[in-house]
C-alpha cells in the first residue's frame, strides 16, 4: 500500500459513520387514480411516506418521490405516466389498475409495485401470482369470493330482494366481467336476478336515482371513487340499498362497504419498494393477496333507507358510524 492509499484509508477512517453510510438520493415515481386533493388520495400518501421511513427512506434525505394523481381521468393518467417515466425513477408504485396498464406500455425495465390492483394476471401484468416473471409485481385488492359476499350482505339488510344492478365503468374497471361472474354464481344460490349498470359520467350515474326497487353494488373502480358525492347521492334519491367497494363511501354516507384494507397494501407495497431499492428482483417477488378485510357500516344510512342492520353484522363490523 503507497502511501497515497494510507492516507486516504485514514481520513475516511475519520469521517462519521453517517458520512460514509451516505448514499445518492433514489428516485421512486408514484402514479395514483385518485385526485392529489381528494382525503383518500392523501391519506394514501401519507401511510406510504410512513412505511417507506420505516423501512429507512425518507423524502428529501434519501429518497425523492415524484407524486402524479390522475383523479379517475383516464387520458390524464397517461399523460402522467409519460412525465413520470421520462423523469428516470429507480422505480415506480403503480395504485390502481389503470396506473399499471398505462406504465407497462412505457417500461420494461424500470421496477413497478403496484397496489389496490384487482386482477393482475387474466390483466397480463404478471405472468402468475408466485413467480411474476417480468418488472411488475405488487399486491392485490381483491379475494375470489369477495364478490359474492357483498351479494350475500345485501340480501341480509334486504330479505325479499329479487333484482340487483352492478355499477362499474367499462373503461376503468376492465376486471368487472371478472367479478360480475362471481356474483352471477352467488345469485343464483340466492335466487336474485343480476343487472349490470354501467356508467361513464354524470348523466349515467344520475340516471341511478331511477332505480327505485331492487339494489345496488358498487364495483372496485376508481372511476366511482372520484365521483363518489354524484353517486352517493343519486343512490339516496333512489333510496335503494348498496353495498359498496370503500369504507369510504360509507364514511361519506353510504349503507355499508366490505372490503380489502388499502393501507395495509401500501404498507406492504413499501416493503417491496425497499427490498427492490436494495437489490432485490420484481421477478422474484410474489404477488400477495389481501390478508385483511373490513366491514363498514352506516347506521343513519340504514334508518334512511329503512333496513335494519342485526346485531350479528354490527358485532363483527370495524366500522359503526352513528
Amino acid at each position: 500500500m503507497n502511501r497515497r492509499e494510507l492516507l486516504a484509508l485514514g481520513m475516511a477512517a475519520a469521517l462519521p459513520s453517517s458520512v460514509l453510510a451516505q448514499q445518492p438520493a433514489r428516485r421512486l415515481g408514484v402514479l395514483s387514480v385518485t385526485a392529489a386533493d381528494d382525503a383518500i388520495g392523501q391519506t394514501r400518501s401519507a401511510i406510504l411516506v410512513e412505511a417507506l421511513a420505516a423501512h429507512g427512506w425518507k423524502e428529501s434525505a434519501n429518497l425523492k418521490v415524484d407524486w402524479r394523481s390522475g383523479a379517475g381521468d383516464r387520458a390524464r393518467i397517461a399523460e402522467l405516466a409519460d412525465e413520470l417515466i421520462a423523469l428516470k425513477p429507480d422505480i415506480l408504485l403503480a395504485v390502481g389498475t389503470p396506473s399499471v396498464e398505462e406504465l407497462r406500455r412505457r417500461t420494461t425495465t424500470i421496477p413497478i409495485v403496484f397496489a389496490v390492483v384487482t386482477d393482475p394476471v387474466s390483466q397480463g401484468f404478471v405472468k402468475n401470482l408466485a413467480h411474476p416473471g417480468g418488472n411488475i409485481t405488487g399486491f392485490t385488492d381483491y379475494d375470489g369470493p369477495l364478490a359474492g359476499k357483498w351479494l350475500e350482505m345485501l340480501t341480509q339488510v334486504t330479505p325479499k330482494l329479487s333484482r340487483v344492478s352492478v355499477v362499474y365503468n367499462p373503461a376503468t374497471a376492465p376486471f368487472a366481467p371478472l367479478m360480475l361472474r362471481t356474483i352471477e354464481d352467488a345469485a343464483r344460490t340466492l335466487h336474485v336476478a343480476v343487472e349490470p349498470a354501467p356508467v361513464d359520467g354524470a348523466a349515467s350515474i344520475a340516471a341511478l336515482a331511477s332505480r327505485q326497487d331492487g339494489g345496488l353494488l358498487i364495483l372496485p373502480d376508481f372511476f366511482t371513487m372520484a365521483n363518489r358525492a354524484q353517486l352517493l347521492a343519486a343512490i339516496a334519491q333512489a333510496r335503494v340499498p348498496a353495498v359498496f367497494w370503500s369504507r369510504t363511501f360509507v364514511e361519506e354516507g353510504g349503507l355499508m362497504s366490505y372490503s380489502t384494507d388499502s393501507a395495509e397494501q401500501l404498507r406492504r407495497a413499501a416493503g417491496y419498494i425497499d427490498r427492490i431499492l436494495k437489490g432485490a428482483q420484481a421477478a422474484d417477488l410474489p404477488v400477495q393477496n389481501p390478508t385483511k378485510f373490513e366491514l363498514a357500516v352506516n347506521l343513519k344510512a340504514a334508518k334512511a333507507l329503512g333496513v335494519t342492520l342485526s346485531p350479528g353484522l354490527l358485532a363483527v363490523a370495524n366500522e359503526v358510524i352513528e
